[in-house]
């Protein structure tokens, strides 16, 4: 890793209130994704309400994030829209629940979209803290994805499964960031 792009001016408590929260993310994503992948062969009440809880959590999330990166003076200007997206995404998805799975991949795929540039510029913005290229590429990542959900939503054969996979891998890119964030923290 390059330490030049490692900012020693910010507080130490920011890479570790991040490396908590990415190792949190990590494991709630890989539960979530074992869940949903166990529910994907209808849209039942079990599979709906995982949709919904996924980016209720996202929120919740991005308040804790908020908060620490308040707390140490940080940028929050884009976490306040990853916030409003998921919110508006978790409704979202509640209503196309009860379309089908089309409706409830229409509804993942823009999310994806958005909330994936959303991720991309705060990765970008918190590059100095190191271990934020995972960050980048998962944001970057979940653009392609989003994309490919919506997509998917025309076809005949549509599933929820893929969405297993984007979450699972989603959170490995939020423990590979945690690591980073630790090698990160013990060079400054």
């Amino acid at each position: 890793m390059d330490t030049a792009l490692i900012d020693t001016t910010t507080p130490s408590g920011v890479p570790a209130a991040l490396r908590k929260l990415y190792l949190t993310r990590f494991a709630f994503a890989a539960v979530w994704a074992l869940l949903l992948f166990a529910t994907t062969d209808t849209l039942g009440p079990l599979s709906a309400a995982l949709l919904v809880i996924y980016p209720l959590f996202d929120v919740a999330c991005a308040v804790v994030d908020v908060r620490s990166a308040k707390a140490n003076d940080g940028p929050v200007r884009h976490l306040y829209l990853n916030i409003a997206l998921s919110a508006l995404t978790g409704v979202g998805l509640a209503v196309a629940a009860t379309s089908g799975i089309p409706a409830v991949l229409r509804v993942w795929g823009v999310w994806a979209v958005t909330a994936g540039l959303v991720q991309l510029v705060v990765g970008v913005v918190r590059r100095g803290l190191g271990g934020q290229w995972a960050m980048i590429a998962s944001g970057a990542l979940s653009t392609v994805a989003g994309a490919s959900f919506f997509a998917q939503a025309g076809k005949d054969d549509a599933s929820l499964v893929n969405l297993a996979g984007y979450a699972f891998l989603g959170g490995v890119f939020f423990l590979v960031s945690a690591l980073r964030l630790r090698r990160a923290d013990r060079t400054v």
